[in-house]
């Protein structure tokens, strides 16, 4: 399934929930609204019909109040409200309760629908369990075990819905103290219609409202890919076509998350061509590096061929000339190696003792130019990183300032808080070299005779990179070169224990 198809069914899922739970929550809402009338309705009835019968606080034989619908006029003894109940008049007895049932609850006449429509229908439980209803009446609410608690005890209220003879009905059964339980019923006929009615009304609406959904998921999702698909034809072009890489770009508009993707991949594109562009350079810099000494070995061995003609002092000097010219040839071949493994490191890293590297460099370094003077500070430091690539970095470094400065006085080495310092007193830079100094295969006027490939210090701004780290170049202010190099933030050491043999210091 496409990201487009994907949004258009979560949007629409999304919509059509929302729909749906309108709906019930809406359907819900009208059927407790409606029995909530119903009800109010059963207790009107119920109050009506009591007060009507002259009782109106279900005394006791004490008299004291105590019926659900509220004070009123203290009539007699309980006897006599029992009498007004059953329709026997105040001098009924209340032990005639039963007896009495026969003749009826005083509702007669005929019921305009099933269970009294409107006007409700009424009938009353004896604590004994005989049922009495109006004299017309041909239904009867059926008595569970419920209600024949409440009749028993004459206590209790509560509501419930039943279905009788096919009539779904709404009951009330509340208990009457010393006569048993009244039971009223509503017809619920015009409720389930109208329940009904608005069930398939909201029915209608869902299917609509979930198609609607349906239809503006896919219309937003197709909106909000649209940038999205425009850079998608936009990538495929550039990947079918890499030479268009330093050409195309997306296009960047507004600020939002899509402006932000464009720029975010813009500034891939851009990188991706720079490295694109380093590489070509890298390839084209070194062929061209490296025909110089292809060509000299060349022509030498083809003078060798007729080394008979040749005394003996030209063949020994053909002989060294291609041997210095294969160093040369190796030494370049192992720079462009070492160049072309990038600004990351490509083995474990580990912590690395910069203050014992920068010693062992210059051991090297005084080894090799015995008549070069050494002047170092050094401080104990820490770094995290690759041993092999610093060192290849501190002895480039070393090695420019003994080829370039060392005719003007002694080289100053002095590492310095994680920094480490190599100062010459040669001629220093050309302040029109001095940006370029670390690039690739650059090299100053001064320098072109000199052996080399030019690829020193970029290996050092290399190295530095790897380690998050940096370089620095710049003219003494009394001649010579300075060169910084730094290869991240030091590890702080661990304090010597006393009596320990101290760390190196300045």
């Amino acid at each position: 399934m496409s990201l487009r198809a994907r949004m258009g069914v979560a949007a629409g899922v999304a919509v059509a929930l929302a729909v749906v739970a309108v709906a019930v929550s809406a359907y819900v809402g009208t059927r407790s609204e409606l029995l909530g009338q119903t009800d109010r309705s059963l207790s009107n009835i119920a109050g009506q019909y009591v007060a009507r019968s002259g009782w109106l606080s279900g005394a006791g034989t004490d008299g004291a109040p105590s019926g659900p619908f509220g004070g009123g006029a203290q009539p007699g003894p309980g006897a006599g409200n029992a009498g007004a109940l059953l329709g026997g008049g105040r001098g009924s007895q209340r032990g005639s309760v039963a007896g009495d049932c026969d003749r009826g609850l005083g509702i007669n006449g005929p019921p305009n629908q099933a269970f009294g429509g409107a006007r409700g229908f009424v009938q009353l439980v004896t604590p004994d369990g005989a049922v009495c209803r109006g004299t017309s009446e041909t239904s009867a609410i059926p008595v569970d075990a419920h209600a024949s608690a409440v009749a028993r005890s004459g206590q209790g209220r509560y509501y419930s819905d039943m279905h009788v003879g096919g009539s779904h009905i709404r009951v009330l059964v509340t208990g009457l103290p010393g006569f048993g339980a009244l039971m009223v019923a509503l017809p619920l006929t015009t409720v389930d219609r109208a329940l009904a009615s608005e069930l398939l009304l909201l029915v209608v609406i869902c299917a609509a409202g979930i198609a609607l959904a349906a239809l503006l998921g896919i219309l937003v999702a197709r909106t909000a890919l649209a940038p999205i698909a425009r850079f998608t034809r936009q990538t495929e072009l550039i990947a079918a076509n890499p030479e268009m890489l330093d050409s195309q770009r997306l296009e960047e508009s507004g600020g939002d998350e899509l402006a932000r993707l464009a720029h975010t991949f813009n500034e891939t594109l851009a990188a991706l061509d720079r490295s694109v562009q380093s590489q070509r350079s890298l390839v084209a810099d070194a062929s061209h590096e490296l025909r110089t000494p292809i060509a000299s070995i060349r022509a030498n061995l083809q003078l060798m061929r007729d080394e008979a003609l040749l005394s003996g002092e030209d063949r020994e000097a053909l002989r060294a000339d291609v041997i210095e010219e294969l160093d040369e040839l190796t030494a370049l071949v192992g720079d462009v190696v070492e160049l072309a493994r990038g600004s990351k490191l490509g083995g474990p890293a580990g912590e690395v003792r910069l203050d014992e590297v920068v010693e062992a460099s210059l051991e090297r370094a005084r080894r090799r130019a015995p008549e070069v003077s050494f002047e170092s500070s050094i401080e104990a430091t820490l770094v995290h990183g690759e041993g092999d690539r610093i060192a290849r970095a501190v002895g480039n470094l070393l090695d420019n300032a003994v080829k370039y400065g060392s005719d003007g006085g002694p080289i100053e080495v002095s590492l310095w808080a994680g920094v480490l310092t190599v100062r010459d007193h040669g001629r220093g830079f050309h302040e029109e070299d001095l940006p370029y100094v670390f690039d690739r295969f650059h090299r100053a006027r001064d320098a072109r005779g000199k052996p080399g490939s030019g690829l020193g210090l970029a290996i050092v701004r290399q190295a530095a990179d790897a380690h998050g780290g940096f370089v620095q170049a710049r003219n003494a202010p009394d001649g010579g070169a300075v060169l910084r190099i730094g290869f991240g933030e030091p590890i702080e050491l661990e304090q010597p224990a006393a009596g320990s043999p101290a760390l190196n210091g300045p």
